[in-house]
Protein backbone atom coordinates (compact mmCIF):
# COMPACT_ATOMS: atom_id res chain seq x y z
CA UNK A 1 0.00 0.00 0.00
CA UNK A 2 1.11 3.73 -0.78
CA UNK A 3 0.11 6.36 1.81
CA UNK A 4 -0.33 9.89 1.05
CA UNK A 5 0.01 12.30 4.39
CA UNK A 6 -1.80 15.33 3.75
CA UNK A 7 -2.79 18.62 5.95
CA UNK A 8 -5.08 21.44 5.68
CA UNK A 9 -3.00 24.14 3.61
CA UNK A 10 -1.48 20.97 1.51
CA UNK A 11 -0.14 21.95 -2.17
CA UNK A 12 -2.38 19.89 -4.31
CA UNK A 13 0.37 18.69 -6.84
CA UNK A 14 2.33 17.70 -4.45
CA UNK A 15 -0.03 14.75 -3.49
CA UNK A 16 -1.45 14.57 -7.12
CA UNK A 17 1.39 14.16 -9.00
CA UNK A 18 3.18 11.40 -7.21
CA UNK A 19 -0.51 9.35 -7.23
CA UNK A 20 -0.73 9.65 -10.67
CA UNK A 21 2.76 7.99 -11.19
CA UNK A 22 1.93 5.27 -9.04
CA UNK A 23 -1.52 4.89 -10.71
CA UNK A 24 -0.03 4.65 -14.20
CA UNK A 25 2.62 2.12 -13.12
CA UNK A 26 0.38 0.10 -11.26
CA UNK A 27 -1.04 -0.54 -14.60
CA UNK A 28 2.01 -1.71 -16.60
CA UNK A 29 3.16 -3.67 -13.92
CA UNK A 30 -0.15 -5.16 -13.71
CA UNK A 31 0.30 -5.05 -10.07
CA UNK A 32 -0.99 -2.33 -9.03
CA UNK A 33 -1.00 -0.85 -5.30
CA UNK A 34 -3.94 0.60 -3.04
CA UNK A 35 -3.63 4.35 -2.94
CA UNK A 36 -4.35 5.80 0.76
CA UNK A 37 -4.88 9.10 1.76
CA UNK A 38 -4.01 9.87 5.15
CA UNK A 39 -4.35 12.77 7.51
CA UNK A 40 -4.17 13.86 11.48
CA UNK A 41 -7.75 14.39 11.14
CA UNK A 42 -9.76 12.22 8.93
CA UNK A 43 -12.22 13.79 6.25
CA UNK A 44 -12.39 16.07 4.02
CA UNK A 45 -8.97 18.34 3.78
CA UNK A 46 -8.52 21.56 2.55
CA UNK A 47 -5.64 22.37 0.30
CA UNK A 48 -3.92 25.79 -0.35
CA UNK A 49 -6.04 26.15 -3.48
CA UNK A 50 -9.43 25.22 -1.73
CA UNK A 51 -9.82 22.09 -3.71
CA UNK A 52 -10.32 19.25 -1.11
CA UNK A 53 -9.05 15.84 -0.69
CA UNK A 54 -11.01 13.15 1.38
CA UNK A 55 -8.48 11.30 3.59
CA UNK A 56 -8.49 8.38 6.12
CA UNK A 57 -7.10 8.77 9.62
CA UNK A 58 -3.81 7.81 10.70
CA UNK A 59 -3.34 3.86 11.43
CA UNK A 60 -0.27 2.12 11.47
CA UNK A 61 -1.00 -0.18 8.75
CA UNK A 62 2.54 -3.15 8.40
CA UNK A 63 1.46 -2.98 4.60
CA UNK A 64 2.08 0.30 3.80
CA UNK A 65 5.54 0.06 2.13
CA UNK A 66 6.02 3.54 1.15
CA UNK A 67 4.55 7.30 2.58
CA UNK A 68 4.42 10.30 0.44
CA UNK A 69 4.51 13.52 2.46
CA UNK A 70 2.94 16.37 0.56
CA UNK A 71 4.80 20.01 0.96
CA UNK A 72 2.38 23.21 1.33
CA UNK A 73 1.69 26.27 3.00
CA UNK A 74 0.29 24.32 5.94
CA UNK A 75 3.42 22.14 6.62
CA UNK A 76 4.94 24.22 9.42
CA UNK A 77 1.39 23.88 11.71
CA UNK A 78 1.70 20.34 10.68
CA UNK A 79 5.02 20.05 11.82
CA UNK A 80 3.59 20.68 15.49
CA UNK A 81 0.60 17.79 15.62
CA UNK A 82 2.59 15.19 18.03
CA UNK A 83 -0.06 12.54 16.69
CA UNK A 84 1.80 13.25 12.93
CA UNK A 85 5.13 13.16 14.35
CA UNK A 86 4.44 9.84 16.04
CA UNK A 87 3.43 8.39 13.31
CA UNK A 88 6.05 8.86 10.54
CA UNK A 89 8.60 7.68 13.48
CA UNK A 90 6.54 4.38 13.68
CA UNK A 91 6.23 4.19 10.17
CA UNK A 92 10.48 4.60 9.88
CA UNK A 93 10.62 2.31 12.42
CA UNK A 94 9.21 -0.22 10.88
CA UNK A 95 11.11 -0.18 7.41
CA UNK A 96 8.33 1.66 5.39
CA UNK A 97 10.19 3.75 2.81
CA UNK A 98 9.20 7.53 3.43
CA UNK A 99 9.52 10.53 0.81
CA UNK A 100 8.50 13.95 1.35
CA UNK A 101 7.36 16.50 -1.81
CA UNK A 102 9.08 19.87 -1.21
CA UNK A 103 8.48 21.27 2.28
CA UNK A 104 7.02 17.96 3.19
CA UNK A 105 10.53 17.57 4.33
CA UNK A 106 10.22 19.69 7.46
CA UNK A 107 7.48 17.26 9.06
CA UNK A 108 10.21 14.83 8.54
CA UNK A 109 13.32 16.70 9.98
CA UNK A 110 11.09 17.88 12.66
CA UNK A 111 10.02 14.13 13.69
CA UNK A 112 14.10 13.66 13.74
CA UNK A 113 14.52 11.75 10.80
CA UNK A 114 17.01 13.68 8.94
CA UNK A 115 18.72 13.78 11.64
CA UNK A 116 22.79 13.15 10.44
CA UNK A 117 21.06 12.02 7.03
CA UNK A 118 21.29 13.93 3.49
CA UNK A 119 18.21 16.12 2.46
CA UNK A 120 16.99 18.76 -0.36
CA UNK A 121 13.61 20.82 -0.22
CA UNK A 122 12.54 23.70 -2.44
CA UNK A 123 15.42 25.75 -2.84
CA UNK A 124 13.15 28.93 -1.34
CA UNK A 125 12.97 27.47 1.47
CA UNK A 126 17.13 26.60 1.98
CA UNK A 127 17.71 29.44 4.72
CA UNK A 128 14.63 28.59 7.01
CA UNK A 129 15.61 25.44 6.45
CA UNK A 130 19.14 25.28 7.44
CA UNK A 131 18.14 27.65 10.43
CA UNK A 132 15.54 25.03 12.21
CA UNK A 133 17.52 22.59 11.30
CA UNK A 134 21.20 22.19 11.44
CA UNK A 135 21.67 18.92 12.01
CA UNK A 136 20.43 17.93 8.84
CA UNK A 137 23.16 17.41 5.87
CA UNK A 138 20.97 20.13 3.59
CA UNK A 139 21.72 19.49 -0.47
CA UNK A 140 19.78 22.76 -1.51
CA UNK A 141 20.84 22.09 -5.04
CA UNK A 142 19.67 18.58 -5.42
CA UNK A 143 15.67 17.65 -7.14
CA UNK A 144 15.77 14.39 -4.94
CA UNK A 145 17.90 13.22 -2.62
CA UNK A 146 17.68 9.69 -0.85
CA UNK A 147 19.73 8.44 2.30
CA UNK A 148 18.54 4.88 3.24
CA UNK A 149 14.53 4.66 2.68
CA UNK A 150 14.23 8.18 3.74
CA UNK A 151 13.84 10.19 0.25
CA UNK A 152 13.46 14.31 -0.17
CA UNK A 153 12.43 16.13 -3.43
CA UNK A 154 12.44 19.62 -4.16
CA UNK A 155 9.40 21.45 -5.89
CA UNK A 156 6.06 19.91 -7.38
CA UNK A 157 7.57 18.39 -10.21
CA UNK A 158 10.22 17.21 -8.58
CA UNK A 159 7.78 15.13 -6.25
CA UNK A 160 6.99 13.25 -9.57
CA UNK A 161 10.39 12.59 -10.44
CA UNK A 162 11.43 11.02 -7.10
CA UNK A 163 7.76 9.03 -7.76
CA UNK A 164 9.42 7.97 -10.73
CA UNK A 165 12.68 6.90 -8.97
CA UNK A 166 10.50 4.62 -6.97
CA UNK A 167 8.89 2.91 -9.46
CA UNK A 168 12.15 2.21 -11.21
CA UNK A 169 13.20 0.40 -8.14
CA UNK A 170 10.22 -1.30 -7.00
CA UNK A 171 8.86 -2.53 -10.75
CA UNK A 172 11.91 -1.88 -13.40
CA UNK A 173 13.35 1.27 -15.02
CA UNK A 174 10.96 0.44 -18.21
CA UNK A 175 7.95 0.56 -16.07
CA UNK A 176 9.41 4.25 -15.49
CA UNK A 177 10.00 5.30 -18.33
CA UNK A 178 7.01 3.92 -19.49
CA UNK A 179 5.17 5.93 -16.74
CA UNK A 180 7.09 8.77 -18.10
CA UNK A 181 5.81 8.37 -21.74
CA UNK A 182 2.28 8.10 -20.18
CA UNK A 183 2.59 11.58 -18.08
CA UNK A 184 3.97 13.22 -21.42
CA UNK A 185 7.38 13.94 -19.54
CA UNK A 186 10.17 14.66 -22.31
CA UNK A 187 12.62 12.76 -19.66
CA UNK A 188 13.04 11.10 -16.13
CA UNK A 189 15.31 13.35 -14.51
CA UNK A 190 17.85 11.87 -12.07
CA UNK A 191 18.54 12.98 -8.37
CA UNK A 192 21.91 15.02 -9.06
CA UNK A 193 20.71 17.64 -11.79
CA UNK A 194 20.14 20.92 -10.37
CA UNK A 195 17.15 22.50 -9.23
CA UNK A 196 16.32 24.89 -12.20
CA UNK A 197 14.42 27.52 -10.67
CA UNK A 198 17.45 27.53 -8.40
CA UNK A 199 19.64 28.20 -11.06
CA UNK A 200 17.63 31.08 -12.48
CA UNK A 201 17.48 32.85 -9.23
CA UNK A 202 20.94 33.13 -9.39
CA UNK A 203 21.13 35.67 -12.62
CA UNK A 204 19.09 37.96 -10.41
CA UNK A 205 20.86 41.27 -10.65
CA UNK A 206 20.18 41.71 -6.14
CA UNK A 207 20.92 40.03 -2.86
CA UNK A 208 23.84 40.17 -0.77
CA UNK A 209 26.03 38.67 -2.89
CA UNK A 210 25.25 40.47 -6.30
CA UNK A 211 28.16 41.84 -6.48
CA UNK A 212 30.29 38.58 -6.35
CA UNK A 213 28.16 36.97 -8.68
CA UNK A 214 28.86 39.77 -10.94
CA UNK A 215 32.64 39.17 -10.57
CA UNK A 216 32.26 36.03 -11.15
CA UNK A 217 30.52 36.17 -14.27
CA UNK A 218 33.45 38.20 -15.78
CA UNK A 219 35.97 36.30 -14.38
CA UNK A 220 34.33 32.48 -15.47
CA UNK A 221 37.61 31.51 -17.33
CA UNK A 222 39.90 31.72 -14.36
CA UNK A 223 40.52 29.26 -11.13
CA UNK A 224 37.63 30.09 -8.94
CA UNK A 225 38.26 28.45 -5.45
CA UNK A 226 36.07 29.28 -2.31
CA UNK A 227 39.14 30.69 -0.71
CA UNK A 228 39.02 33.51 -3.96
CA UNK A 229 35.52 33.90 -3.51
CA UNK A 230 35.70 34.46 0.11
CA UNK A 231 38.52 36.94 -0.53
CA UNK A 232 37.36 38.52 -3.02
CA UNK A 233 33.53 39.03 -0.96
CA UNK A 234 35.70 40.12 2.20
CA UNK A 235 35.01 37.16 4.08
CA UNK A 236 36.14 34.24 5.89
CA UNK A 237 35.92 30.94 4.13
CA UNK A 238 33.86 29.59 6.47
CA UNK A 239 31.55 32.38 7.50
CA UNK A 240 31.23 32.84 3.37
CA UNK A 241 30.77 29.04 2.74
CA UNK A 242 27.80 29.25 5.31
CA UNK A 243 26.30 32.79 4.45
CA UNK A 244 26.23 31.87 0.48
CA UNK A 245 24.16 29.03 0.98
CA UNK A 246 22.07 30.31 3.12
CA UNK A 247 21.53 33.55 0.78
CA UNK A 248 21.55 31.54 -2.75
CA UNK A 249 20.29 27.91 -1.68
CA UNK A 250 23.55 26.77 -3.17
CA UNK A 251 27.24 25.68 -2.48
CA UNK A 252 29.74 28.56 -3.88
CA UNK A 253 31.07 25.91 -5.70
CA UNK A 254 27.71 24.59 -7.34
CA UNK A 255 27.07 28.48 -7.98
CA UNK A 256 30.09 28.64 -10.56
CA UNK A 257 29.75 25.48 -12.08
CA UNK A 258 25.69 26.92 -13.01
CA UNK A 259 27.03 30.47 -14.24
CA UNK A 260 29.81 28.41 -15.81
CA UNK A 261 26.86 26.20 -17.61
CA UNK A 262 24.45 29.29 -18.36
CA UNK A 263 27.37 31.39 -20.03
CA UNK A 264 28.54 27.99 -22.71
CA UNK A 265 24.84 27.11 -22.97
CA UNK A 266 24.64 30.55 -24.73
CA UNK A 267 27.62 30.09 -26.72
CA UNK A 268 26.48 26.83 -27.78
CA UNK A 269 23.29 27.78 -28.79
CA UNK A 270 24.41 31.02 -30.23
CA UNK A 271 27.33 29.81 -32.30
CA UNK A 272 29.55 27.12 -34.21
CA UNK A 273 31.97 27.75 -31.69
CA UNK A 274 33.83 24.49 -30.99
CA UNK A 275 32.47 22.74 -27.53
CA UNK A 276 36.39 22.56 -26.60
CA UNK A 277 36.98 26.01 -27.11
CA UNK A 278 33.58 26.76 -24.94
CA UNK A 279 34.68 24.74 -22.44
CA UNK A 280 37.95 26.14 -22.34
CA UNK A 281 36.86 29.80 -22.15
CA UNK A 282 33.88 29.79 -19.82
CA UNK A 283 36.62 27.33 -17.24
CA UNK A 284 35.56 24.10 -17.63
CA UNK A 285 38.88 23.19 -18.97
CA UNK A 286 37.85 19.82 -20.24
CA UNK A 287 35.03 19.18 -22.44
CA UNK A 288 34.26 15.83 -20.93
CA UNK A 289 33.24 17.53 -17.68
CA UNK A 290 31.47 20.52 -19.32
CA UNK A 291 29.39 17.42 -20.94
CA UNK A 292 29.14 15.69 -17.68
CA UNK A 293 27.50 19.50 -16.16
CA UNK A 294 25.43 20.04 -19.03
CA UNK A 295 23.40 16.66 -18.31
CA UNK A 296 23.18 17.47 -14.74
CA UNK A 297 21.58 20.85 -14.91
CA UNK A 298 19.44 20.03 -18.61
CA UNK A 299 19.48 16.76 -19.01
CA UNK A 300 21.31 16.80 -22.05
CA UNK A 301 24.73 17.25 -23.51
CA UNK A 302 25.90 20.63 -24.96
CA UNK A 303 26.00 19.06 -28.81
CA UNK A 304 21.87 18.01 -28.23
CA UNK A 305 21.07 21.82 -26.89
CA UNK A 306 23.19 23.08 -30.08
CA UNK A 307 21.40 20.60 -32.09
CA UNK A 308 17.70 21.88 -30.66
CA UNK A 309 18.31 25.27 -31.15
CA UNK A 310 19.53 25.11 -34.87
CA UNK A 311 16.37 23.23 -35.21
CA UNK A 312 14.11 25.90 -33.55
Amino acid sequence: MIGVLIYPGFQLLDAAGPIAAFEIAGRYARSAEPIRIIAATPGAVRSSSGVEMLARGLRHDRAMRTLIIAGGDGVRAAAGCSRTLAFLRAAAARGCRIASVCSGAYLLAEAGLLDGRRATTHWSRTRDFLERYPRVRLEPDRIFVRDGEVWTSAGISAGIDLALAIIAEQHSDAIARDTARQLVLAQRRAGGQSQFSSLLELQAPSGRFAALLGWVREHLGEHLTVERLAEQAGMSTRHFTRAFIAETGSTPAKAVERLRIEAAKSRVQASGEAIEQVAQATGFGDPERMRRAFIRAFGQPPQALRRAARAA
